[in-house]
């Protein structure tokens, strides 16, 4: 039975110290381990035309599942498979061609052990994480990866503490020189993570978010002053556009616009959405990254900007609202 002490805050502070010095240690001399079992087993998952399929018991299974999240989100195809389940149909998962990354510390896991023949029957590439060259696991390897500790830092040298801590930073470092091997970029990240702020930045464009058609408040520039601002008061954007019969634009007409002629007190009865409007709008392409407008945006200290397609006519606008709203800004 387990007699619990009183706590002793001294005493905590020093093992929580000595277990981050002992995992530091672990991981700088891991470097020195490696050589090339783990140059190889990267090779294997960057050539294979299959998936990767992490396998572990226990903790090793449960950093298994996040080696797995990270190959998987940069750009190496990965899964996680537990070897208990594989024993019992879903081994029906891995395929010929596949890389299978098994990962345990001793190499001698019963649940591992029992399905290696069969793994080896389908015809993959077997890698071994495990921190005892000479075990099963090592033996039935095609790669070998060193994830040996000197000690774990538990006080009983018996939790699996350094030696995870060694394999989560092992999967860390196998995804990072994958990624960069496949020349892997902003933009394919965004794609594996659309719903985060980078997907959002770099997936959603312009014409994604823009109001179009009827929602876009329009006018030529022979409009009157009231038809103008019966425009602008029904769209409700806070501007009108000014446009030719081909849709380019020639200028814009703003709430600020109608504030600075009223303080100036003109006669605003006989003129045409030609004779007060903004020229030379700023402007935005449909097929412009949402992000990039929203800078234009910025950098003008504006809330709209018009939309233009790649011949320049007037198809839509967008304003801060609608970029909020996509959680751009």
């Amino acid at each position: 039975m387990i007699e619990p002490r009183p706590f002793n805050a001294d005493r905590a502070l020093q093992l929580v110290t000595r277990t981050f010095e002992i995992e530091a240690r672990a991981l700088l001399a891991l470097a020195a381990r490696q050589g090339p079992g783990l140059a190889g087993a990267m090779q294997a998952m960057l050539e294979c035309r299959g998936r990767v399929v992490v396998m572990g018991m226990g903790k090793s299974g449960h950093v298994g599942r996040k080696i797995a999240a990270t190959l998987a989100s940069t750009g190496t195809p990965a899964f996680f498979v537990h070897p208990a389940e594989a024993s019992h149909g879903d081994l029906g998962m891995v395929m010929t061609g596949d890389v299978v990354l098994a990962i345990s510390n001793s190499g001698e896991s019963d649940e591992l052990a029992a399905i290696l023949p069969a793994i080896r029957r389908i015809g993959v590439t077997l890698v071994a994480m495990t921190g005892n060259a000479e075990s099963t696991l090592a033996r039935h390897a095609d790669w070998v990866v060193s994830s040996a500790v000197d000690q774990e830092a538990c006080t009983l040298n018996l939790a699996p503490t350094a030696s995870t801590t060694a394999q989560m930073a092992l999967g860390d470092a196998m995804a990072v020189a994958l990624l960069d091997a496949r020349g892997f970029r902003e933009e394919d990240f965004a794609r594996s993570h659309p719903g985060g702020s980078l997907g959002r930045k770099l997936l959603i464009h312009v014409h994604d978010l823009m109001r179009r058609g009827d929602a876009v408040p329009r006018v030529n520039a022979q409009a009157s002053f009231t038809a103008l601002l019966r425009e602008m008061t029904s769209k409700s954007l806070g501007f009108t556009a000014v446009a030719d019969d081909q849709g380019r634009v020639e200028g814009i007409f703003t709430d600020g616009d109608l504030r600075r002629l009223i303080e100036r007190g003109t006669d605003l009865r006989q003129l045409t959405a030609g004779d007060v409007m903004h020229r030379e709008p700023k402007l935005v392409r449909d097929d412009a990254l949402a992000v990039d407008a929203a800078g234009v945006m910025e950098q003008h200290r504006i809330t709209s900007v018009l939309v233009v397609d790649a011949q320049g006519r007037l198809v839509g606008a967008l304003n801060s609202n609608d970029l909020m709203r996509a959680k751009v800004i």
